[in-house]
């Protein structure tokens, strides 16, 4: 968006993920970045109560909110079912969008998005922002320093027995669009393009162990609720360099030692942090040394966390693709909406997409700096 101005934001979906954003938007918002005016909820009593812990913020409705003039970007917090229409809503507004992660609940309903925002002339940005701190970007500036040779592959996984065991209202992980791989794999997904680049086809296999969660925590504690997706995905990604990518996402497994990603090169392997986080220890072995060494931090944005990806778009220069933006995000639902087409067909699927590798983001503290031009 290029502005050296506050943009105003108007958040819709004020669930569990509102208060991660609400943090980060207080500390963005005092370094003149974000402005943060409106929530709406289809819930009005949850808007208000977020409206009434953040001086400044109004509640409105939904409709009110897309056709508030002093709204120029609206940050995208809802269901997965739900992000398409409310991005092509705001757009239609007039309005940039940053949305949660999926990009929508299928490559279709994304793609209308992309060109609903392309014909409007306004940016669209998705989660995850993850990618955009110092552990992914430490990871990535050692593979772009050589210091594993050629990349050759890459190991992805994620083992968790479901959110059912701490979220109050996990109905929608399994219901389509939710599921481990739709639901996590953004994050790893993300990652790998960002260290390795574009995937140009896959295969997967998928399955499920029982046909029914029950919940675990708050006031629906003991309740059922259905599966209808598959809960344990693995798949394998062909990358435009040559690299493989295994992934393993599972909400049936119980436990890993395994690391959340390692990259494995031709003089060395890096063990590098959960692309949940955006920070953590990045772990080099080189060729001929006695033992892993930690690397030191050298790039991302530091001490960073949910909402920077909206800054990063913000201060994104006109034309120019945001880190975070739509068509990494467009790119990493069609690899996940691939390896799942594949595990249900057993035959491997091209993907159709690319992404070019996001600029990197060279070691900064919050106040951010315009995106230079990257590779």
């Amino acid at each position: 968006m290029d502005t050296d101005q506050p943009t105003n934001v108007g958040i819709i979906g004020c669930g569990a993920i509102i208060a991660q954003y609400l943090v980060n938007f207080r500390r963005l918002q005092d370094n003149d970045l974000i402005n943060l005016v409106a929530v709406a909820d289809l819930d009005p009593a949850r808007a208000q109560a977020v409206a009434d812990s953040y001086d400044g913020v109004r509640a409105l409705t939904v409709d009110a909110l897309l056709a508030a003039d002093d709204v120029e970007l609206v940050l995208n917090l809802t269901i997965p079912a739900a992000h398409a229409e409310i991005a092509l809503r705001a757009i239609a507004a007039g309005k940039s969008v940053y949305g949660e992660k999926p990009l929508a609940a299928t490559t279709a309903e994304a793609r209308q998005v992309l060109d609903a925002a392309r014909a409007a002339g306004v940016v669209v940005g998705c989660a995850p922002d993850t990618v955009l701190g110092t552990g992914i970007q430490t990871a990535r500036k050692a593979i772009d320093d050589g210091l594993i040779g050629r990349p050759i592959s890459a190991t992805a996984t994620m083992v968790t027995p479901g959110h059912e065991r701490w979220h109050p209202n996990p109905d929608f992980y399994y219901q389509p669009g939710g599921g481990p791989l739709l639901d996590m794999g953004p994050y790893y997904v993300s990652a790998l393009v960002t260290l390795l680049g574009p995937v140009v086809s896959v295969i997967g296999a998928a399955s499920h162990t029982r046909d029914e969660r029950t919940i675990g925590s708050g006031a629906r504690a003991g309740q059922s609720v259905p599966v209808a997706i598959d809960t344990h995905v693995t798949g394998v990604l062909v990358h435009a360099s040559g690299a493989l990518s295994t992934l393993v996402m599972s909400f049936d497994a119980v436990k890993t030692k395994s690391p959340n990603i390692e990259i494995h090169g031709e003089h060395g392997s890096l063990v590098v942090p959960d692309p949940n986080h955006f920070d953590g220890d990045v772990q080099l072995f080189a060729l001929g040394a006695e033992d892993w060494q930690s690397l030191p931090v050298s790039a991302g944005y530091e001490d960073s966390g949910r909402g920077f990806g909206v800054a990063d778009l913000i201060r994104t220069p006109a034309g120019q693709e945001p880190r975070a933006g739509g068509v990494l995000a467009f790119h990493a639902l069609e690899v996940m909406e691939s390896v799942l087409e594949s595990a249900h067909t057993g035959s491997p699927v091209r993907i159709a997409s690319t992404a070019p590798r996001p600029a990197p983001v060279e070691l900064a503290a919050i106040a951010l700096s315009p995106v230079a031009a990257g590779s």
